[in-house]
């Protein structure tokens, strides 16, 4: 078989003349979920390090830090602080802890990675960075850890949120 001249250049009997052409996404790779309130966000793939599956006993508790931290979650020797994301943003709604797992994105940036603690997720989807808007009728806590946002066809109340995780990483919010 590997003696085989067709082996080499990919020319077989089972192969069509043609090539089949794949279909390139639009965009660049986001990953979204909902917060606790039930509002949905997206973060640029590139600055994910991870999405971790944790069940609640694994993240312990950590006394006289920002109410904002759930505590820290050792991720194969390396401990991360471990947040709210929803009530980080401000939103009233404080993320059960009642359940068999909670969801973790890992966000990074240079030697900082937090764990930012989220309701659901819906997964990965190819976003037009083109079509982001600038943010409209959103708390003015927020603003500061926003990209934008993308309008939902036929969900004119309910739009996509675009996040900065650098921004977030880098809060002073942290230290309250």
């Amino acid at each position: 078989m590997i003696g085989n001249p067709d082996f080499l250049t990919g020319r077989g009997q089972d192969q069509a003349p043609e090539l089949q052409e794949l279909d390139s996404p639009e965009g660049e790779l986001h990953l979204r979920f909902f917060v606790a309130s039930g509002a949905e966000f997206a973060l640029p793939a590139t600055g994910i390090r991870e999405v971790i599956a944790a069940p609640p006993d694994r993240i312990t508790p950590i006394p006289n830090v920002s109410p904002l931290l759930l505590g820290t979650l050792n991720v194969r020797g390396r401990v991360i602080w471990v947040a709210d994301l929803g009530q980080f943003l401000g939103d009233s709604t404080s993320l059960s802890t009642d359940r068999t797992e909670i969801s973790v994105v890992a966000v990074e940036d240079q030697d900082a990675m937090l764990g930012l603690a989220v309701d659901r997720i819906i997964g990965m989807d190819w976003l037009d960075i083109d079509d982001i808007q600038m943010p409209s009728n959103l708390p003015d806590s927020m603003v500061p850890f926003l990209r934008g946002e993308w309008a939902k066809a036929g969900e004119a109340d309910r739009n996509l949120i675009l996040l900065d995780q650098v921004a977030i990483l880098r809060s002073a919010r942290w230290a309250a």
